[in-house]
Protein backbone atom coordinates (compact mmCIF):
# COMPACT_ATOMS: atom_id res chain seq x y z
CA UNK A 1 0.00 0.00 0.00
CA UNK A 2 1.02 3.93 -0.41
CA UNK A 3 2.48 5.37 1.89
CA UNK A 4 3.30 9.22 1.50
CA UNK A 5 5.68 11.49 3.12
CA UNK A 6 4.50 14.20 5.48
CA UNK A 7 6.41 16.81 3.86
CA UNK A 8 4.28 15.88 0.31
CA UNK A 9 2.80 19.38 -0.21
CA UNK A 10 0.95 17.64 -3.20
CA UNK A 11 -1.58 15.16 -1.88
CA UNK A 12 -4.99 15.74 -1.27
CA UNK A 13 -5.87 15.40 2.42
CA UNK A 14 -8.72 14.48 3.57
CA UNK A 15 -10.24 13.95 6.87
CA UNK A 16 -12.52 11.30 7.52
CA UNK A 17 -13.25 8.18 5.13
CA UNK A 18 -17.18 7.82 5.84
CA UNK A 19 -19.74 8.23 2.92
CA UNK A 20 -18.09 11.36 1.67
CA UNK A 21 -14.32 11.15 2.54
CA UNK A 22 -14.06 7.23 1.92
CA UNK A 23 -15.78 7.86 -1.87
CA UNK A 24 -13.60 10.94 -2.73
CA UNK A 25 -10.30 9.43 -1.61
CA UNK A 26 -11.08 6.58 -4.31
CA UNK A 27 -12.87 8.65 -7.06
CA UNK A 28 -9.52 11.35 -6.90
CA UNK A 29 -7.04 8.48 -6.99
CA UNK A 30 -8.62 6.41 -9.62
CA UNK A 31 -7.73 9.59 -11.48
CA UNK A 32 -4.28 9.56 -10.84
CA UNK A 33 -4.12 11.95 -7.68
CA UNK A 34 -2.00 11.21 -4.53
CA UNK A 35 -4.47 10.65 -1.11
CA UNK A 36 -4.27 10.87 2.56
CA UNK A 37 -7.25 9.83 4.36
CA UNK A 38 -6.91 10.92 8.19
CA UNK A 39 -9.41 8.54 9.60
CA UNK A 40 -9.79 8.92 13.74
CA UNK A 41 -10.73 5.61 14.71
CA UNK A 42 -9.10 2.44 13.80
CA UNK A 43 -9.63 -0.14 11.13
CA UNK A 44 -12.13 -3.43 11.29
CA UNK A 45 -12.35 -5.76 8.44
CA UNK A 46 -15.35 -7.67 7.91
CA UNK A 47 -14.52 -10.39 9.90
CA UNK A 48 -14.07 -8.28 13.09
CA UNK A 49 -17.45 -7.17 13.17
CA UNK A 50 -19.61 -8.23 16.20
CA UNK A 51 -22.99 -9.60 16.22
CA UNK A 52 -23.96 -8.16 19.31
CA UNK A 53 -25.60 -5.02 19.84
CA UNK A 54 -23.53 -3.57 22.69
CA UNK A 55 -20.29 -5.12 22.30
CA UNK A 56 -20.49 -3.74 18.37
CA UNK A 57 -21.57 -0.60 19.92
CA UNK A 58 -18.17 -0.73 22.25
CA UNK A 59 -16.22 -1.48 19.04
CA UNK A 60 -17.74 0.96 16.39
CA UNK A 61 -19.08 4.42 18.22
CA UNK A 62 -18.45 7.26 18.84
CA UNK A 63 -18.20 7.99 21.83
CA UNK A 64 -15.72 10.55 22.49
CA UNK A 65 -16.90 13.52 25.06
CA UNK A 66 -20.00 15.98 23.41
CA UNK A 67 -22.07 18.67 25.61
CA UNK A 68 -25.41 18.95 24.39
CA UNK A 69 -28.32 21.46 25.18
CA UNK A 70 -32.12 22.51 24.12
CA UNK A 71 -35.36 21.43 24.41
CA UNK A 72 -34.77 18.03 22.09
CA UNK A 73 -35.53 14.70 24.25
CA UNK A 74 -31.67 13.44 23.56
CA UNK A 75 -30.05 16.44 26.18
CA UNK A 76 -32.39 15.11 28.80
CA UNK A 77 -31.38 11.16 28.63
CA UNK A 78 -27.43 11.14 26.29
CA UNK A 79 -26.53 14.23 27.33
CA UNK A 80 -23.01 13.61 26.32
CA UNK A 81 -23.90 11.01 23.23
CA UNK A 82 -26.03 13.08 21.20
CA UNK A 83 -25.05 11.15 17.84
CA UNK A 84 -24.90 7.22 17.08
CA UNK A 85 -22.26 7.46 14.92
CA UNK A 86 -18.97 5.58 14.07
CA UNK A 87 -15.42 6.66 14.97
CA UNK A 88 -13.90 3.78 12.31
CA UNK A 89 -12.41 3.09 9.03
CA UNK A 90 -15.77 3.65 6.74
CA UNK A 91 -17.09 5.56 8.99
CA UNK A 92 -20.97 5.82 9.67
CA UNK A 93 -20.82 3.57 6.15
CA UNK A 94 -20.51 0.66 8.72
CA UNK A 95 -23.26 1.50 10.75
CA UNK A 96 -26.05 2.98 8.18
CA UNK A 97 -29.07 0.37 7.15
CA UNK A 98 -28.62 1.17 3.72
CA UNK A 99 -31.34 3.03 2.70
CA UNK A 100 -30.45 4.93 -0.53
CA UNK A 101 -33.46 7.25 -2.18
CA UNK A 102 -33.08 10.93 -4.16
CA UNK A 103 -34.12 14.40 -2.85
CA UNK A 104 -37.11 15.25 -4.18
CA UNK A 105 -36.96 18.49 -6.75
CA UNK A 106 -38.61 21.09 -4.28
CA UNK A 107 -36.49 19.28 -1.36
CA UNK A 108 -33.46 21.42 -3.06
CA UNK A 109 -35.97 24.76 -3.25
CA UNK A 110 -36.77 25.10 0.36
CA UNK A 111 -36.96 28.77 0.66
CA UNK A 112 -38.74 29.04 -3.17
CA UNK A 113 -41.06 25.97 -1.85
CA UNK A 114 -42.03 26.77 1.59
CA UNK A 115 -41.58 30.34 1.68
CA UNK A 116 -40.48 32.27 4.67
CA UNK A 117 -40.92 30.47 7.35
CA UNK A 118 -40.89 32.10 11.10
CA UNK A 119 -38.22 30.31 13.09
CA UNK A 120 -36.36 28.71 10.29
CA UNK A 121 -33.43 29.79 7.82
CA UNK A 122 -34.45 27.98 5.17
CA UNK A 123 -32.53 28.88 2.17
CA UNK A 124 -32.42 27.09 -1.72
CA UNK A 125 -29.55 25.10 -2.49
CA UNK A 126 -27.14 26.28 -5.37
CA UNK A 127 -27.79 23.15 -7.28
CA UNK A 128 -30.80 21.53 -8.65
CA UNK A 129 -31.96 17.86 -8.85
CA UNK A 130 -31.08 18.36 -12.67
CA UNK A 131 -28.00 19.03 -11.66
CA UNK A 132 -27.56 16.21 -9.51
CA UNK A 133 -29.63 13.62 -10.79
CA UNK A 134 -26.84 12.25 -13.15
CA UNK A 135 -24.15 11.89 -10.49
CA UNK A 136 -26.93 9.89 -8.39
CA UNK A 137 -27.16 7.14 -10.85
CA UNK A 138 -23.57 7.06 -11.19
CA UNK A 139 -23.83 6.29 -7.15
CA UNK A 140 -26.48 3.72 -7.81
CA UNK A 141 -24.64 2.24 -9.64
CA UNK A 142 -21.18 2.24 -7.28
CA UNK A 143 -23.41 1.36 -4.37
CA UNK A 144 -25.57 -1.49 -6.25
CA UNK A 145 -28.75 0.12 -5.15
CA UNK A 146 -31.72 -2.24 -5.19
CA UNK A 147 -34.52 -1.05 -7.58
CA UNK A 148 -32.40 0.92 -9.58
CA UNK A 149 -30.24 0.04 -13.05
CA UNK A 150 -32.50 -3.38 -12.97
CA UNK A 151 -31.42 -4.95 -9.57
CA UNK A 152 -34.02 -6.56 -8.25
CA UNK A 153 -35.77 -5.46 -4.79
CA UNK A 154 -33.99 -7.58 -1.16
CA UNK A 155 -37.37 -9.86 0.15
CA UNK A 156 -39.47 -8.53 2.46
CA UNK A 157 -39.38 -9.82 5.66
CA UNK A 158 -42.12 -10.26 8.68
CA UNK A 159 -41.65 -6.54 9.82
CA UNK A 160 -41.87 -5.94 6.11
CA UNK A 161 -45.27 -7.68 5.73
CA UNK A 162 -47.08 -6.08 8.42
CA UNK A 163 -46.33 -2.53 7.51
CA UNK A 164 -46.84 -3.93 3.34
CA UNK A 165 -50.45 -5.12 4.93
CA UNK A 166 -51.00 -2.00 6.84
CA UNK A 167 -50.07 0.39 4.16
CA UNK A 168 -52.70 -0.99 1.60
CA UNK A 169 -55.38 -0.94 4.32
CA UNK A 170 -54.49 2.71 4.83
CA UNK A 171 -54.66 3.27 0.94
CA UNK A 172 -51.10 3.88 0.59
CA UNK A 173 -49.20 3.36 -3.38
CA UNK A 174 -45.67 4.00 -3.15
CA UNK A 175 -44.39 1.05 -0.43
CA UNK A 176 -41.91 -1.51 -1.56
CA UNK A 177 -38.82 -3.23 0.28
CA UNK A 178 -36.66 -0.50 -0.22
CA UNK A 179 -34.12 1.23 -2.16
CA UNK A 180 -31.05 -0.60 -0.35
CA UNK A 181 -27.57 -0.64 -1.23
CA UNK A 182 -27.53 -3.88 0.35
CA UNK A 183 -26.63 -6.88 -2.37
CA UNK A 184 -29.80 -8.71 -3.62
CA UNK A 185 -27.79 -10.73 -5.75
CA UNK A 186 -23.94 -11.11 -5.76
CA UNK A 187 -22.50 -8.29 -7.16
CA UNK A 188 -19.37 -6.17 -7.27
CA UNK A 189 -16.83 -9.22 -5.48
CA UNK A 190 -19.57 -9.01 -2.90
CA UNK A 191 -21.85 -11.93 -2.02
CA UNK A 192 -26.03 -11.48 -2.07
CA UNK A 193 -27.17 -10.54 1.65
CA UNK A 194 -27.79 -13.06 4.08
CA UNK A 195 -30.50 -11.61 6.11
CA UNK A 196 -28.25 -11.84 9.48
CA UNK A 197 -30.43 -9.01 10.62
CA UNK A 198 -27.18 -7.19 11.83
CA UNK A 199 -26.92 -4.78 9.66
CA UNK A 200 -25.60 -1.51 12.02
CA UNK A 201 -23.21 -3.91 13.42
CA UNK A 202 -20.97 -3.63 10.26
CA UNK A 203 -22.50 -6.67 8.18
CA UNK A 204 -20.72 -9.70 8.49
CA UNK A 205 -21.18 -11.02 4.92
CA UNK A 206 -20.07 -7.84 3.49
CA UNK A 207 -23.15 -7.85 1.44
CA UNK A 208 -24.33 -3.85 2.09
CA UNK A 209 -22.17 -1.20 0.61
CA UNK A 210 -19.48 0.54 2.40
CA UNK A 211 -16.93 2.76 1.95
CA UNK A 212 -14.58 0.57 4.09
CA UNK A 213 -15.53 -2.64 2.14
CA UNK A 214 -15.81 -0.95 -1.64
CA UNK A 215 -14.33 2.37 -1.92
CA UNK A 216 -11.21 1.94 0.16
CA UNK A 217 -10.13 -0.95 -1.19
CA UNK A 218 -10.35 -0.03 -4.23
CA UNK A 219 -8.48 3.26 -3.73
CA UNK A 220 -5.14 1.85 -2.12
CA UNK A 221 -4.94 -0.86 -5.29
CA UNK A 222 -4.28 1.75 -7.34
CA UNK A 223 -1.14 2.87 -5.30
CA UNK A 224 -2.79 6.31 -4.49
CA UNK A 225 -4.17 6.44 -1.36
CA UNK A 226 -2.93 5.94 1.92
CA UNK A 227 -5.46 5.49 4.86
CA UNK A 228 -4.04 6.20 8.48
CA UNK A 229 -6.79 4.96 10.96
CA UNK A 230 -6.06 6.26 14.26
CA UNK A 231 -4.89 9.84 13.28
CA UNK A 232 -7.35 12.74 14.83
CA UNK A 233 -7.36 15.78 13.26
CA UNK A 234 -6.54 18.86 15.21
CA UNK A 235 -6.02 21.89 13.48
CA UNK A 236 -5.98 23.24 9.80
CA UNK A 237 -2.87 24.99 9.17
CA UNK A 238 -2.74 28.04 6.46
CA UNK A 239 -0.15 30.59 5.06
CA UNK A 240 0.20 34.09 5.30
CA UNK A 241 -2.13 34.43 2.08
CA UNK A 242 -4.93 32.42 3.62
CA UNK A 243 -4.47 29.11 1.54
CA UNK A 244 -4.22 26.07 3.49
CA UNK A 245 -1.46 24.02 4.09
CA UNK A 246 -2.01 20.89 5.91
CA UNK A 247 -3.35 19.70 9.12
CA UNK A 248 -2.06 18.72 12.36
CA UNK A 249 -2.85 15.50 13.59
CA UNK A 250 -2.52 12.83 16.28
CA UNK A 251 -1.10 9.75 15.49
CA UNK A 252 -1.86 5.74 16.88
CA UNK A 253 0.66 6.37 19.25
CA UNK A 254 -0.31 9.68 20.23
CA UNK A 255 2.32 11.40 18.92
CA UNK A 256 1.61 15.07 16.72
CA UNK A 257 1.97 14.79 13.15
CA UNK A 258 1.56 17.48 10.17
CA UNK A 259 0.20 16.38 7.11
CA UNK A 260 1.06 18.97 4.64
CA UNK A 261 -1.05 19.46 1.68
CA UNK A 262 -2.31 21.27 -1.64
CA UNK A 263 -5.46 20.79 -1.05
CA UNK A 264 -7.64 19.99 2.55
CA UNK A 265 -11.52 18.39 2.19
CA UNK A 266 -13.37 17.80 5.99
CA UNK A 267 -15.33 15.16 5.91
CA UNK A 268 -15.30 14.45 9.60
CA UNK A 269 -19.72 14.51 9.25
CA UNK A 270 -22.19 17.48 10.49
CA UNK A 271 -20.48 17.62 14.16
CA UNK A 272 -16.53 17.03 13.68
CA UNK A 273 -16.14 18.95 10.92
CA UNK A 274 -17.15 22.59 11.92
CA UNK A 275 -15.55 21.66 15.18
CA UNK A 276 -12.32 21.25 13.53
CA UNK A 277 -13.01 24.97 11.65
CA UNK A 278 -13.61 26.64 14.39
CA UNK A 279 -10.50 25.00 16.51
CA UNK A 280 -8.67 25.68 13.62
CA UNK A 281 -8.74 29.81 14.18
CA UNK A 282 -5.90 31.86 13.83
CA UNK A 283 -5.26 35.37 14.21
CA UNK A 284 -6.13 35.90 10.06
CA UNK A 285 -9.23 33.88 10.30
CA UNK A 286 -10.15 34.84 14.42
CA UNK A 287 -13.77 33.51 14.34
CA UNK A 288 -12.75 29.80 13.15
CA UNK A 289 -11.77 28.78 9.07
CA UNK A 290 -14.18 29.64 6.25
CA UNK A 291 -16.27 31.51 8.54
CA UNK A 292 -16.80 34.61 7.40
CA UNK A 293 -20.12 34.13 7.51
CA UNK A 294 -20.81 33.27 10.97
CA UNK A 295 -22.90 30.40 9.40
CA UNK A 296 -19.76 27.21 10.77
CA UNK A 297 -21.97 25.47 12.70
CA UNK A 298 -25.76 26.58 12.34
CA UNK A 299 -28.47 25.35 10.30
CA UNK A 300 -27.96 21.69 12.37
CA UNK A 301 -30.18 19.10 10.73
CA UNK A 302 -30.76 15.36 12.49
CA UNK A 303 -34.42 14.84 10.61
CA UNK A 304 -37.89 14.87 12.07
CA UNK A 305 -37.84 11.38 13.52
CA UNK A 306 -39.75 9.42 16.46
CA UNK A 307 -40.70 5.66 15.87
CA UNK A 308 -43.96 3.08 16.17
CA UNK A 309 -43.46 -0.44 17.58
CA UNK A 310 -46.85 -2.33 17.61
CA UNK A 311 -47.11 -6.01 19.42
CA UNK A 312 -49.39 -8.20 17.73
CA UNK A 313 -51.30 -11.55 18.84
CA UNK A 314 -49.18 -13.85 16.79
CA UNK A 315 -45.78 -13.60 16.50
CA UNK A 316 -43.67 -11.18 14.24
CA UNK A 317 -39.94 -11.70 14.82
CA UNK A 318 -39.03 -8.02 13.40
CA UNK A 319 -35.38 -8.78 14.09
CA UNK A 320 -35.08 -11.29 11.54
CA UNK A 321 -34.02 -9.77 7.75
CA UNK A 322 -32.59 -6.74 6.92
CA UNK A 323 -32.75 -3.87 9.48
CA UNK A 324 -34.31 -1.29 7.68
CA UNK A 325 -36.62 -4.07 5.28
CA UNK A 326 -39.46 -1.61 3.65
CA UNK A 327 -40.81 1.94 3.31
CA UNK A 328 -43.63 3.94 2.68
CA UNK A 329 -42.91 6.95 0.80
CA UNK A 330 -46.21 8.13 -0.11
CA UNK A 331 -45.80 11.04 2.89
CA UNK A 332 -43.24 12.45 1.63
CA UNK A 333 -44.60 14.78 -0.55
CA UNK A 334 -45.40 18.09 0.56
CA UNK A 335 -48.71 19.44 0.93
CA UNK A 336 -49.66 21.99 3.23
CA UNK A 337 -52.96 20.68 4.28
CA UNK A 338 -51.89 18.12 6.46
CA UNK A 339 -50.21 21.33 8.92
CA UNK A 340 -46.91 21.01 7.45
CA UNK A 341 -44.50 21.89 5.27
CA UNK A 342 -42.12 19.07 3.81
CA UNK A 343 -42.85 15.63 4.63
CA UNK A 344 -41.77 12.19 5.79
CA UNK A 345 -41.23 8.62 4.91
CA UNK A 346 -41.95 5.49 7.67
CA UNK A 347 -39.28 2.49 7.24
CA UNK A 348 -39.21 -0.52 8.97
CA UNK A 349 -36.82 -0.64 11.69
CA UNK A 350 -35.99 -3.50 14.07
CA UNK A 351 -33.98 -3.02 17.28
CA UNK A 352 -32.81 -6.22 19.41
CA UNK A 353 -33.61 -6.28 22.98
CA UNK A 354 -30.82 -4.04 24.66
CA UNK A 355 -31.19 -1.45 21.79
CA UNK A 356 -35.03 -1.44 22.54
CA UNK A 357 -35.19 -0.97 26.12
CA UNK A 358 -32.16 1.98 25.51
CA UNK A 359 -34.34 3.71 23.49
CA UNK A 360 -37.99 2.92 24.05
CA UNK A 361 -38.01 4.19 27.34
CA UNK A 362 -34.69 5.41 29.06
CA UNK A 363 -34.76 4.56 32.56
CA UNK A 364 -38.25 2.79 32.48
CA UNK A 365 -39.68 0.46 34.56
CA UNK A 366 -42.91 -0.56 35.50
CA UNK A 367 -45.61 -3.05 34.41
CA UNK A 368 -46.44 -1.13 31.12
CA UNK A 369 -42.54 -1.27 29.81
CA UNK A 370 -41.73 -4.57 30.97
CA UNK A 371 -44.50 -5.60 29.29
CA UNK A 372 -43.57 -3.98 25.93
CA UNK A 373 -40.29 -5.87 26.61
CA UNK A 374 -42.24 -9.35 27.03
CA UNK A 375 -43.59 -8.88 23.56
CA UNK A 376 -40.85 -8.16 22.17
CA UNK A 377 -40.93 -11.16 19.88
CA UNK A 378 -44.68 -9.80 18.92
CA UNK A 379 -43.44 -6.50 17.97
CA UNK A 380 -43.22 -4.78 14.55
CA UNK A 381 -41.62 -1.53 13.88
CA UNK A 382 -41.01 1.30 11.67
CA UNK A 383 -38.64 4.41 11.91
CA UNK A 384 -40.36 8.30 10.67
CA UNK A 385 -38.13 10.25 8.70
CA UNK A 386 -38.90 13.73 7.63
CA UNK A 387 -37.59 16.95 6.82
CA UNK A 388 -36.51 19.14 9.50
CA UNK A 389 -36.48 23.05 9.33
CA UNK A 390 -32.83 24.74 9.16
CA UNK A 391 -32.63 27.07 12.33
CA UNK A 392 -29.57 29.32 13.01
CA UNK A 393 -30.05 28.46 16.41
CA UNK A 394 -29.10 24.88 16.33
CA UNK A 395 -25.51 24.69 15.85
CA UNK A 396 -22.25 22.95 16.69
CA UNK A 397 -19.79 25.38 19.09
CA UNK A 398 -17.25 25.14 21.02
CA UNK A 399 -17.85 24.18 24.76
CA UNK A 400 -15.97 26.80 26.75
CA UNK A 401 -14.97 24.01 29.28
CA UNK A 402 -14.56 20.95 28.43
CA UNK A 403 -11.79 19.29 26.50
CA UNK A 404 -10.97 16.34 24.71
CA UNK A 405 -7.72 14.49 25.49
CA UNK A 406 -5.47 16.89 23.31
CA UNK A 407 -6.74 19.96 24.97
CA UNK A 408 -9.16 20.48 22.08
CA UNK A 409 -12.48 22.50 22.95
CA UNK A 410 -14.94 20.02 22.25
CA UNK A 411 -18.39 20.14 20.44
CA UNK A 412 -21.38 21.52 21.93
CA UNK A 413 -24.61 20.26 20.37
CA UNK A 414 -28.00 22.89 20.32
CA UNK A 415 -31.04 21.70 19.18
CA UNK A 416 -34.55 22.79 19.51
CA UNK A 417 -37.39 21.16 17.37
CA UNK A 418 -39.65 23.62 14.99
CA UNK A 419 -42.87 23.84 15.16
CA UNK A 420 -43.03 22.65 11.76
CA UNK A 421 -40.78 19.46 13.01
CA UNK A 422 -43.19 18.82 16.06
CA UNK A 423 -46.75 18.97 13.56
CA UNK A 424 -45.13 16.45 11.28
CA UNK A 425 -44.06 14.43 13.60
CA UNK A 426 -47.70 13.96 15.42
CA UNK A 427 -49.09 13.29 11.94
CA UNK A 428 -46.76 10.60 10.94
CA UNK A 429 -47.42 8.69 14.61
CA UNK A 430 -51.06 9.02 13.97
CA UNK A 431 -50.50 7.83 10.05
CA UNK A 432 -48.13 5.15 11.78
CA UNK A 433 -50.00 3.86 14.41
CA UNK A 434 -53.11 3.51 11.81
CA UNK A 435 -51.05 0.98 9.28
CA UNK A 436 -50.94 -1.05 12.15
CA UNK A 437 -54.11 -1.06 13.95
CA UNK A 438 -55.35 -1.46 10.29
CA UNK A 439 -53.97 -5.21 10.69
CA UNK A 440 -55.04 -5.50 14.46
CA UNK A 441 -52.11 -4.23 16.54
CA UNK A 442 -53.06 -4.98 20.17
CA UNK A 443 -50.98 -2.32 21.41
CA UNK A 444 -49.22 0.73 19.43
CA UNK A 445 -45.99 2.25 21.31
CA UNK A 446 -44.25 5.47 20.32
CA UNK A 447 -40.81 6.81 21.15
CA UNK A 448 -39.68 10.28 20.70
CA UNK A 449 -36.28 10.96 19.17
CA UNK A 450 -32.65 8.91 20.10
CA UNK A 451 -29.39 9.96 19.40
CA UNK A 452 -29.00 11.22 15.94
CA UNK A 453 -27.75 8.95 12.86
CA UNK A 454 -28.85 11.26 10.00
CA UNK A 455 -26.58 14.93 11.08
CA UNK A 456 -26.71 17.53 8.06
CA UNK A 457 -26.06 20.71 8.01
CA UNK A 458 -23.33 23.51 9.35
CA UNK A 459 -21.34 23.91 6.81
CA UNK A 460 -24.06 24.65 4.45
CA UNK A 461 -23.74 25.16 0.63
CA UNK A 462 -25.30 28.77 -0.44
CA UNK A 463 -24.92 31.04 -3.43
CA UNK A 464 -24.05 33.76 -1.53
CA UNK A 465 -20.78 33.83 0.47
CA UNK A 466 -23.02 35.85 3.30
CA UNK A 467 -25.72 32.98 3.56
CA UNK A 468 -23.71 29.82 4.25
CA UNK A 469 -19.98 27.89 4.45
CA UNK A 470 -19.62 26.52 0.75
CA UNK A 471 -20.51 26.87 -3.12
CA UNK A 472 -21.93 24.57 -4.76
CA UNK A 473 -19.10 21.99 -5.38
CA UNK A 474 -18.17 22.07 -1.60
CA UNK A 475 -15.66 24.56 -1.78
CA UNK A 476 -15.18 27.20 0.62
CA UNK A 477 -16.56 30.39 -0.52
CA UNK A 478 -13.18 31.64 1.79
CA UNK A 479 -10.39 29.13 0.91
CA UNK A 480 -9.77 27.79 -2.40
CA UNK A 481 -7.73 24.96 -1.37
CA UNK A 482 -10.31 23.77 1.30
CA UNK A 483 -13.64 21.68 0.76
CA UNK A 484 -15.87 19.78 3.04
CA UNK A 485 -17.31 16.89 1.74
CA UNK A 486 -19.78 15.20 4.37
CA UNK A 487 -23.66 15.71 5.28
CA UNK A 488 -22.52 19.08 6.59
CA UNK A 489 -22.85 20.30 3.38
CA UNK A 490 -26.76 20.19 3.13
CA UNK A 491 -28.55 23.31 2.71
CA UNK A 492 -31.63 21.36 3.52
CA UNK A 493 -32.32 17.62 4.88
CA UNK A 494 -35.13 16.62 2.97
CA UNK A 495 -37.81 13.58 3.57
CA UNK A 496 -34.75 10.38 3.22
CA UNK A 497 -32.02 8.69 4.56
CA UNK A 498 -28.50 11.27 3.42
CA UNK A 499 -26.39 8.67 2.66
CA UNK A 500 -26.55 8.57 -1.28
CA UNK A 501 -26.70 12.17 -1.40
CA UNK A 502 -23.47 12.54 0.18
CA UNK A 503 -21.96 9.85 -1.81
CA UNK A 504 -23.19 11.72 -5.17
CA UNK A 505 -21.84 15.02 -4.66
CA UNK A 506 -18.53 13.26 -3.73
CA UNK A 507 -18.28 11.76 -6.77
CA UNK A 508 -18.83 15.48 -8.58
CA UNK A 509 -16.61 17.03 -6.33
CA UNK A 510 -14.16 14.73 -6.80
CA UNK A 511 -14.42 15.66 -10.60
CA UNK A 512 -14.61 19.15 -10.27
CA UNK A 513 -11.51 18.75 -7.66
CA UNK A 514 -9.55 16.89 -10.20
CA UNK A 515 -10.18 19.40 -13.33
CA UNK A 516 -9.48 22.53 -10.78
CA UNK A 517 -5.93 20.26 -10.28
CA UNK A 518 -5.55 20.14 -13.49
CA UNK A 519 -5.97 23.49 -14.24
CA UNK A 520 -3.83 24.74 -11.46
CA UNK A 521 -7.04 26.91 -10.47
CA UNK A 522 -5.82 25.31 -6.82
Amino acid sequence: MAKFDLNDDSIVCIIGSGAGGGTLGNELAQRGIKVVILEAGGRYETQDFINDEWESFTQLAWTDMRTTSGSWRVAKDFANLPTWIVKAVGGSTTHWAGASLRFQEHEFKTRTTYGALPGANLLDWPITLAELEPYYTKAEQKMGVTGTNGIPRLPGNNNYKVLAAGAKQMGYKEFHSGNMAINSQPRDGRGACQQIGFCFQGCKSGAKWSTLVSEIPKGEATGNLEVRPGSMAIKIEHDASGKVTGVVYTDEKGATQRQKARIVAVAGNSIESPRLLLNSASAMFPDGLANSSGQVGRNYMRHMTASVYATFERPVHMYRGTTMAGIVRDEARHDTKRGFVGGYEMETLSLGLPFMAAFLEPGGWGRSFTSAMDDYSHMAGMWLVGEDMARETNRITLDATAKDKNGMAVASVHFDDHPNDIAMRKHGLVQGGGIYDAVGATRVLHTTPYPSTHNMGTNRMSEKPRDGVLNKYGQTHDIKNLFVSDGSQFTSGAACNPTLTIVSLAIRQAETMAGMMQRKEI
